[in-house]
């Protein structure tokens, strides 16, 4: 199924700053960007470059003097998903067979204190066997007892934060699911996108758990369907995966985000409680 998703950023640059953007549809075996382009007006040289520790897609660019610029991303995008029964497929991977590039996302990071949480998460949650069911029941409890709640929460945030103030917004209920799977050894990470029919219009946050050989996505806002995500960036939580980063003294003064799909026959997928499905981006 194809997606258009678009964005555009505005800023105001008071002294000579850099930028580094998140923006770009990622490229994957199951994600193709079929068209894409990105405007700078006024026009501002920028880089294109991919981390050397992800395939994360960025744009740095030097502003060198005072002004107010727009930068927008086009893209269309075809990603694709498996739908996984989770008593024959996704028995949980004991940590001694995890391959090196997933244990990174079993420890503490500095949004997501696992450590912190580990008794909180087996007095809850750990006497569930099977990890599919697990994280599912995680991630409603944040549902049920996490109020979503625009401007309660800032840049600093922790999944520590977010268990105390039971408050936040998507980037905190994703950090709360990903640090109680690391409390309960089940590796998780941070994943960003644009997505279809989110309501308010926005970049969005879940998170992915790694079960039974597989990347399996939640979502905690239930604010949008599950196969209507178009992965941005991912990474051990927001800080390796924000969607912009500024060096230097500016104020970005609008955000316009968005994804649709042109087929009448789109029919949103959501866990639910006795959901016996998991949805896989890989």
């Amino acid at each position: 199924m194809k997606f258009k998703v678009h964005c555009e950023l505005e800023y105001q640059v008071y002294q000579p700053s850099t930028f580094i953007f998140n923006i770009h549809a990622l490229r994957t075996a199951t994600q193709t960007v079929l068209e894409e382009v990105l405007e700078v007006d006024p026009y501002i040289r920028f880089e294109e470059f991919t981390s050397v520790h992800s395939t994360n897609r960025f744009v740095r660019m030097e502003v060198k003097e005072p002004m107010m610029f727009k930068i927008a991303y086009k893209a269309v995008v075809d990603p694709a998903y498996t739908i996984i029964d989770h008593d024959s497929a996704l028995a949980p991977v004991p940590v001694v067979q995890l391959d090196g590039d997933v244990i990174p996302y079993l420890f503490p990071s500095r949004y997501c204190q696992s450590d912190k949480l580990q008794r909180f998460a087996y007095s809850k949650f750990g006497k569930i066997e099977n990890a599919f069911e697990q994280v599912l029941t995680i991630t409603e409890w944040i549902h049920k007892n996490v109020e979503y709640l625009s401007g309660s929460t800032n840049s600093q945030t922790s999944a520590f934060d977010t268990i105390t103030e039971l408050a936040g917004v998507c980037r905190d209920f994703a950090h709360l699911g990903i640090a109680l799977c690391r409390a309960l050894s089940i590796p998780a990470r941070y994943f960003t996108g644009y997505s279809y029919k989110l309501f308010p219009p926005d970049f969005h946050a879940c998170f992915e758990a790694y079960i039974g050989g597989r990347w399996i996505i939640f979502d905690a806002t239930k604010l949008a369907p599950l196969n209507g995500l178009i992965k941005i960036a991912n990474g051990r939580d927001a800080a390796d995966a924000a969607v912009a980063s500024t060096f230097g003294n500016v104020a970005c003064t609008s955000i316009k985000v968005g994804a649709e799909t042109a087929d009448p026959e789109f029919e949103p997928f959501m866990y639910e409680k006795s959901t016996l499905k998991g949805l896989s981006y890989e």
